[in-house]
């Protein structure tokens, strides 16, 4: 949500803003997972078939970037991301505990919207790992704590195959894309760690805060 329209403000076609940002990306997503794979704050038993899910929808979403107008999905992103905020205002125990045991009707909701959101994320990512963060702690139970660890995973899955689809298909900046990913990959290892120093009310605060920005982003201010 700023890397890309500030490629585009410096002159890069949008296409290749959004495809070298991948790249960055997957950096970012390595460096921001290892602190909680230290802590063992991840929970593995779903992660495999969510992975798997991620890799075909980012693959999907990849090869559909110059196919699709991406101002059509960030506006309907942008109205869920705004319902994710305010359901989370209202429900202030929202992430904070683990939940119930997802039923099987749930956890197939929950494998669908993964799908979904992977498809977005593999030829855009704007709000992506957001917007599955909140479906995470939805449809699986997960605390917020535990889904933000969940999603950087995912999101090596997602970011490094929309990337790898892109630098073959020739619309990566590589040289840029490897400075931004190792500037990305530092700021996300020491994000990891702050985040592990926060008790559950200062990620809700925090994860709503960004949720409404990202959103109001997304609806009035187009790259």
């Amino acid at each position: 949500m700023i890397t890309v329209p500030a490629m585009i403000a410096l002159g890069m076609e949008a296409h290749r803003a959004v495809a070298t940002n991948m790249l960055a990306l997957t950096f970012m997503s390595i460096g921001g997972s290892l602190p909680f794979v230290h802590a063992n704050i991840i929970r593995p038993k779903r992660l495999p078939t969510l992975a798997l899910i991620t890799v075909f929808g980012s693959a999907l979403g990849a090869l559909l970037l110059l196919r699709v107008p991406v101002r059509a999905l960030q506006i309907v992103i942008a109205v869920a991301m705004i319902g994710v905020g305010l359901f989370s205002l209202v429900n202030k125990k929202f992430g904070e505990t683990r939940g119930e045991a997802a039923s099987s009707k749930t956890m197939l909701l929950g494998y669908a919207t993964t799908f979904g959101l992977a498809v977005y994320g593999g030829f855009f990512s704007g709000g992506y790992v957001t917007m599955l963060t909140a479906a995470f702690v939805l449809f699986f139970g997960m605390t917020l704590l535990e889904a933000v660890a969940s999603t950087k995973v995912m999101n090596v899955f997602s970011s490094g195959v929309a990337a790898t689809i892109f630098i073959f298909r020739g619309v990566v900046d590589l040289r840029l894309g490897l400075i931004l990913g190792a500037s990305m990959f530092l700021g996300a290892l020491l994000g990891g760690r702050i985040t592990l120093l926060l008790n559950a009310v200062w990620i809700r605060r925090i994860f709503v805060a960004a949720v409404l920005c990202l959103a109001g982003k997304m609806l009035f201010f187009q790259p």
